[in-house]
């Protein structure tokens, strides 16, 4: 498949200024890059260390000796995964059109890498994926009804990441479990929303006071708590949109190519949560 002039709905985006870096349009709709902490590298592998036990601290008599102990360290590794799309275009659309088609395509390229992030984060893909929150060993985790009545779970979920050490700062779900719990009620009868009592505050979508994100990726029945300083979302510099006129030299077509190098790092694994609706 290609795109040219004749190609019904282009008129409106009929000189040649090819799109910028996909990193900001990425970063702007990514919920990976919305709720994790996002840490820039040049190096192939990103190395993050974790203090695995702290040194032995206790009382002593006065006088006496203190024993000497150290700090362990351990570390995680990221390599991080290359995103990439590629579409291709006349040369006469990618002249002419104004704005430019190869900005338009570098902007949708741009949203595919977003959409393919976030399922790799909220899923278990295989490699060269890089592996999300459905992969991650010890992860903490409520069981919630099948039917939510209350927000006891998230609750719960909140106390757990705290003995963790973390701090939930955003909960993910797919539309329909984010719809569900938007409809509790105060009380049975009542029509006044459990989440928010003012219908005129901004930002309606948060639980016990963190925002609610929603993805089209997330699991059924699942609602992920993260800990934004114990999730990092690793990006290479090199993120580009590139336009290779030569590429298709012979039919005389311009290829657009957008990739993006990015790999996700738990330090803390247990201070996320995934709340599981008992039935899935």
């Amino acid at each position: 498949m290609a795109l040219y002039t004749s190609t019904p709905g282009v008129q409106g985006i009929l000189p040649p200024e090819y799109g910028e870096l996909v990193t900001k349009p990425v970063e702007a709709i990514s919920v990976a890059m919305q709720t994790g902490t996002v840490v820039n590298t040049s190096a192939r592998d990103y190395r993050i260390p974790v203090l695995a036990s702290d040194v032995t601290v206790g009382a002593v008599a006065e006088g006496a000796e203190i024993t000497p102990s150290d700090a362990v360290f351990d570390e995680v590794v990221v390599t991080p995964a290359k995103f990439a799309g590629l579409s291709i275009i006349s040369r006469e659309m990618a002249d002419d059109s104004d704005p430019s088609a190869g900005d338009q395509v570098g902007r949708s390229i741009a949203r595919q890498i977003a959409n393919s992030v976030d399922n790799a984060l909220l899923n278990s893909l295989a490699a060269p994926n890089p592996a999300g929150l459905s992969s991650l060993s010890g992860i903490s985790t409520v069981e919630a009804p099948v039917t939510y009545a209350n927000l006891d779970p998230f609750e719960h979920a909140l106390s757990l990441s705290e003995a963790a050490g973390g701090n939930v700062n955003a909960w993910v779900t797919n539309a329909a479990t984010a719809l569900e719990i938007a409809q509790l009620k105060t009380a049975s009868g009542s029509n006044q929303a459990l989440l928010n009592g003012d219908l005129t505050a901004e930002g309606r979508r948060t639980i016990l006071g963190r925002p609610v994100f929603v993805s089209p990726h997330a699991p059924a029945d699942v609602v992920y708590g993260i800990s934004r300083n114990d999730m990092l979302i690793v990006v290479r510099d090199d993120t580009r949109v590139e336009i290779d006129k030569s590429a298709y030299f012979t039919s005389d077509r311009v290829a657009v190519k957008g990739t993006m190098r990015v790999g996700f790092a738990f330090p803390r694994a247990a201070a996320h949560v995934r709340i599981q609706n008992a039935a899935a």
